[in-house]
């Protein structure tokens, strides 16, 4: 799929990923399976939500609200506060690892030490070609429209979305970190597809 040329300006993309999962915390692949968040995870959401309420989001009034149907997606949306507008979309699940699910990378590094996920992809799983299409059509759909989008995801999926935004090959996603209910934002620079913030954990920090 081609994604449409990018205006001199538009819509921006704010980017969430899930809250943190036992299989995220110790480094497991978690592509389809459907794990819920620690208390940890929960608590990281409401602390987003609270955070986009305040200024300069204000609860993002009018924002086109979309979500993973996964449940660590689906219920980090709804601790931040935004379960009303969103609706569920198959375009946000995460990658598909297949052979590769629930495993760590160094124990797929056992056995195959030269591998990349982003160079290799995995074995019975989702090609990369796929995963990058699927994120061609999020692009397109938030360059459509007119109002900012807001979108709960997974990491790998919103890494490749940001590669695709700046019209990079989904490889280039091997170069942004996205660690749990982290914020990004996805906008525009002098009419070029920008990073205007990646991987924010401001919610999380502490007040000195």
């Amino acid at each position: 799929m081609v994604v449409p040329s990018p205006p001199a300006a538009g819509p921006r993309v704010l980017l969430v990923r899930h809250g943190e999962t036992d299989w995220s915390r110790s480094g497991r692949h978690t592509g389809r399976t459907d794990r819920p968040l620690l208390d940890s995870g929960r608590d990281s959401a409401v602390l987003l939500g609270e955070r986009l309420r305040r200024a300069p989001w204000n609860g993002l009034p009018g924002a086109r609200v979309r979500t993973s149907p996964l449940v660590r997606a689906a219920e980090t949306c709804r601790l931040a506060g935004f379960a009303d507008e969103a609706a569920d979309w198959g375009e946000l699940m995460e990658f598909d690892y297949g052979a590769y699910e629930g495993l760590t990378t160094p124990q797929i590094l056992a056995d195959r030490p030269d591998w990349d996920l982003w160079r290799d992809g995995v074995p019975g799983g989702e090609s990369l070609a796929d995963v990058s299409a699927r994120a061609d059509r999020v692009v397109a759909w938030a360059r459509a429209g007119d109002e900012d989008a807001l979108l709960f995801a997974h990491a790998h999926l919103l890494r490749a979305l940001a590669a695709r935004w700046l019209g990079a090959d989904i490889s280039f996603a091997a170069q942004l970190d996205l660690a749990p209910t982290a914020l990004c934002v996805l906008g525009w620079s002098h009419g070029h597809p920008a990073l205007q913030r990646w991987n924010d954990l401001g919610h999380l920090e502490t007040p000195a």
